[in-house]
């Protein structure tokens, strides 16, 4: 089962552009990270950006508009992610709580759904050949 846990960092979304982590707490995340991945549970994981550097593409009305950060409405953003392999959801929350996240930080969990999950139809069949496609590019 894969998931994706997402990182979400309390008063980020009022961050400047080019805000980076504290020192110490970028020492701690990355042992975390090294431990997810050389137990071979992690996939994937990058931090992001401040949201003041992003833009949001909504469709509201049925057209896409533009909207670049940051966003004065946002209560929550991302700051990073994880894409992790594990046997089950409790041994997905036993990876996150390890994590050495902070009072401010939240982690949520999502199983990512496989396509192996949906009935088929040409819309599986056809995201089964892209990601056939992009396996056979790594």
């Amino acid at each position: 089962m894969r998931f994706m846990m997402l990182m979400i960092p309390k008063g980020y979304e009022n961050a400047k552009p080019g805000a980076m982590p504290d020192p110490k707490a970028m020492e701690a995340m990355s042992k975390y990270n090294e431990e997810l991945f050389s137990s071979g549970v992690g996939l994937s994981g990058e931090g992001l950006h401040p949201p003041s550097t992003g833009a949001r593409v909504t469709f509201d009305t049925g057209k896409p508009v533009v909207k670049d950060g940051p966003f004065a409405e946002a209560k929550e953003v991302l700051g990073g992610f994880w894409i992790i392999q594990v046997k089950s959801r409790a041994e997905a929350i036993e990876w996150a709580r390890r994590c050495p996240a902070s009072p401010n930080e939240i982690i949520e969990i999502r199983q990512i759904q496989e396509l192996e999950e949906f009935e088929p139809s040409e819309a599986i069949a056809r995201e089964t050949r892209i990601r056939d496609a992009l396996e056979k590019k790594k």
